[in-house]
């Protein structure tokens, strides 16, 4: 099998709309949760998340036209892609060929700004005024086929939608791709775009979401006081690259991903399975893949998004895929405790976030741990970040659905 690096990055996140201003603030322990700017929250039961602040897609390079017909999800996606191809170099038609570029961009929900504003037009204005960019501008996989476009990525092209878990299971699909040799290159990652009232109200409803109007006790991953994750927005688009096609250029390489696991709890649709079986088995083929062994210093970014279930079910999995004593000497965090839950780009934002750990040798620490739940008793960074030179990291997604994903980064 053939080997994948990392050798761009790019994102759209509520920290920042650039890696450096990102990771800066991750590792100062920033937090980007704040009241709700976009929409109206006077009749809603959440009145907090972590929205992408300042964006511009004009000032990202993108034109008026694009920006005009394209939904929310999608330009953070174009932004963040454009971003990752000038970090890594990459010129179609002189590096690589069209035909060995391709793209897997997912999203957990896609248009749901455009399918409301043009239901809205629908019910106002009749069926005539709907605009005819309607279809195009909602649907979950234009982000792909917009990037694709963007760069003239003529390989494959599978944008994801695994919930929570699509932008993990976008870059281990990428992975796959480039390593049994569908293609060199993949612009790969995930974005979302879905703060809105009815996406609030739905998450609300079913309990899921936290209703503190306390920043700073919203986002609890792992902390006795958790009630439910906050949501977040933006995109992560990493550049992998088939690694001899890396060196012959000169690329500059963030880490290799060397390891994938991808499983379903088959349990309930909403609920992840109780005893923790199915998501320790995602962790552990990952780690398998990356053949690490317990004698290897390793980084855990975790899903951890401050739900009572969640946390306590990833804990166990961590300690079945691994061993409970190699899972004690991991050193593990939540950086949705800072950014909350991005949806279908959390995924591939914590997969940059792994990435920088393994390159800065420094870990993001989760802040707000302030009373550790007895069950969650592993390391999981409280407070501030740490010097720690990894020598792998996985990051690990649980979506709706029962969908478990984990891939597997080494410090190269």
């Amino acid at each position: 099998m053939r080997r994948v690096v990392i050798t761009g990055l790019g994102c759209i996140t509520p920290l920042g709309n650039n890696i450096e201003t990102m990771w800066n603030g991750l590792v100062n322990g920033v937090c980007a949760i704040d009241f709700i700017k976009g929409i109206p929250t006077d009749n809603l039961p959440v009145k907090l998340a972590a929205e992408v602040k300042n964006f511009d897609p004009i000032a990202e390079g993108i034109d008026r036209a694009t920006a005009r017909h394209n939904d929310n999800y999608a330009l953070f996606a174009l932004a963040a892609a454009r971003q990752a191809m000038a970090d890594c170099g990459i010129e179609v038609g002189r590096d690589v060929a069209p035909e060995r570029i391709g793209c897997a961009i997912g999203s957990g929900i896609g248009g749901i700004q455009t399918f409301l504003h043009d239901h809205c037009t629908l019910l106002n204005e009749g069926p005539r005024r709907v605009p005819p960019h309607f279809i195009p501008m909602m649907i979950a996989n234009i982000a792909s086929a917009d990037v694709a476009i963007m760069f003239h990525a003529e390989g494959p092209n599978l944008p994801v939608v695994t919930a929570c878990a699509t932008g993990t299971h976008s870059v281990g699909e990428s992975f796959r791709m480039i390593r049994e040799g569908a293609a060199d290159v993949m612009i790969t990652g995930g974005s979302e775009a879905a703060i809105t009232d009815i996406s609030i109200s739905g998450f609300a409803n079913s309990k899921a979401l936290a209703t503190s109007t306390d920043p700073a006790a919203a986002s609890l991953p792992f902390d006795l006081r958790r009630k439910g994750f906050v949501m977040g927005e933006g995109a992560g688009v990493l550049v992998l690259e088939e690694y001899e096609h890396a060196v012959a250029r000169g690329a500059k390489i963030y880490a290799e991903v060397c390891g994938y696991g991808n499983t379903c709890d088959a349990h309930h649709y909403t609920a992840p399975r109780p005893d923790g079986k199915c998501a320790a088995n995602a962790i552990a083929l990952a780690l398998q893949g990356a053949g690490y062994k317990d004698t290897e210093r390793l980084y855990v970014n975790a899903h951890g998004t401050g739900t009572p279930l969640n946390d306590k079910t990833e804990t166990m999995a961590l300690k079945i895929a691994m061993g409970e004593e190699a899972a004690r000497k991991a050193v593990i965090s939540s950086t949705k405790s800072m950014v909350g839950h991005m949806l279908g780009a959390a995924g591939a934002v914590e997969a940059i976030i792994s990435a920088l750990t393994l390159k800065n040798g420094v870990v993001a620490p989760t802040i707000n741990l302030n009373e550790p739940d007895p069950v969650c008793d592993l390391d999981y960074t409280p407070h501030t970040a740490r010097e720690y030179t990894a020598d792998v990291a996985i990051s690990n997604s649980f979506g709706f659905g029962g969908q478990n994903a984990c891939i597997a980064l080494r410090r190269i």
